[in-house]
């Protein structure tokens, strides 16, 4: 089965290499020392953008990988259940 994700793999990946280079940022601001709130604030752009593509790549799970097993109505859909609320609570800790 392929994964949820591979319609908007090329949108995923445009995101994750501007939050690579947002992290490339963070760590020229070290370098060069700048002040500590600032650097804070971009860390706090880079969790939200992170956390913005772990919300999408749930919704697509949930909407792909768990309505499939879902239908398929086995033991498979008990535990998409469970791997889904792992990676929820792994998300809000």
């Amino acid at each position: 089965m392929a994964h949820g994700y591979l319609s908007d793999k090329r949108a995923h990946l445009a995101r994750l290499k501007r939050i690579e280079g947002q992290v490339r940022g963070l760590q020229r601001m070290v370098e060069e020392e700048q002040y500590c709130i600032d650097i804070l604030t971009q860390v706090s752009a880079v969790t939200k953008a992170l956390e913005s593509v772990s919300l999408a790549l749930l919704n697509e799970h949930m909407n792909h990988c768990v309505v499939s097993a879902a239908r398929a109505g086995d033991e498979e859909a008990g535990a998409k259940i469970d791997e889904v609320m792992a990676a929820i609570t792994r998300l809000v800790k």
